[in-house]
């Protein structure tokens, strides 16, 4: 088995979302950072679907995200662009926040979502690429009420008393992602929240397949056998995958997943075509 580094292989992670760009800590380098960190590492959530362990050590990441090629969730793809932005000299903070998107109004969940927070030349900006079909393709000010472009949507905060809630422009209205606050959270928090979401078993990361990659002019979503195609400006494209062999190879070619010989993955992607709306 390949040796991983315990610290960040800069080399290593930017070959892997083809960046060659400059280093050095701007907003400029940020930006394109995280756009082509949401366009090569997919959101997807097969470790919990296939009772696997969700690991958060960095050398765990790097082995699964890096060097193996797969993608993961907000935990871990966000604690990965953490290591990587804090060696090049960012300066991070950890931030963690409820989940309102697809929620009744007034719902309240634990905070199970993480994105960070960049303090650069004085201004403050949040960084997220790990929030699946409505992932970040570039860092927001953190302004409230203040229309920000993206490569994909228009994304704006809103809020009050150091609240602030993520909406993005979707569907021809603003829609509420998550709430969250400034308050700094460390390691053993995200911890605990990604045991709750990979393990408990009313979790959707438990019975449902979740996929979902940014591209320069669309966005690629899966849920179970359904796949989306959300072209930037024209009308969604949707398909229902009706094989195995479909589905994995929606998940290798649009999600760009290495999927190698991951154990029983024939088998659950079967039981999704067979059984898609109780997976």
């Amino acid at each position: 088995m390949k040796q991983i580094p315990n610290v960040i292989d800069l080399n290593a992670y930017f070959q892997r979302i083809g960046y060659s760009g400059d280093r050095s800590p701007t907003l400029t380098t940020l930006q394109a950072i995280h756009l082509c960190h949401a366009k090569a590492i997919a959101f997807e959530n097969l470790n919990p679907l296939l009772k696997q362990p969700v690991l958060l050590d960095l050398e765990s990441l790097q082995r699964k995200l890096i060097y193996e090629r797969r993608g993961g969730y907000c935990f871990e793809q966000n604690l990965l662009l953490r290591s990587v932005l804090l060696t090049l000299g960012f300066q991070v903070k950890n931030l963690a926040a409820r989940v309102l998107w697809g929620l009744p109004k007034g719902s309240i969940m634990p905070r199970t979502h993480m994105l960070l927070r960049i303090d650069l030349d004085g201004e403050t900006y949040v960084a997220d690429v790990g929030f699946g079909g409505l992932t970040l393709t570039t860092p927001l000010s953190l302004k409230l009420d203040f229309q920000q472009s993206t490569p994909h949507e228009l994304f704006r905060l809103i809020g009050e008393d150091s609240t602030y809630i993520m909406q993005a422009f979707t569907g021809q209205e603003w829609k509420s992602l998550y709430l969250f606050d400034l308050h700094e959270q460390q390691l053993p928090d995200y911890e605990v929240s990604n045991w709750y979401i990979s393990t408990h078993p009313n979790s959707p990361f438990v019975n449902s397949l979740i996929a979902a990659r940014p591209d320069s002019d669309r966005r690629y979503a899966l849920r179970n056998n359904q796949l989306a195609i959300h072209h930037l400006g024209n009308p969604t494209e949707r398909k229902t995958l009706s094989t195995a062999t479909e589905l994995r190879s929606a998940l290798e070619d649009l999600f760009q997943l290495e999927l190698g010989a991951i154990a029983n993955l024939d088998t659950v992607l079967q039981r999704l075509i067979d059984n898609p709306l109780n997976a």
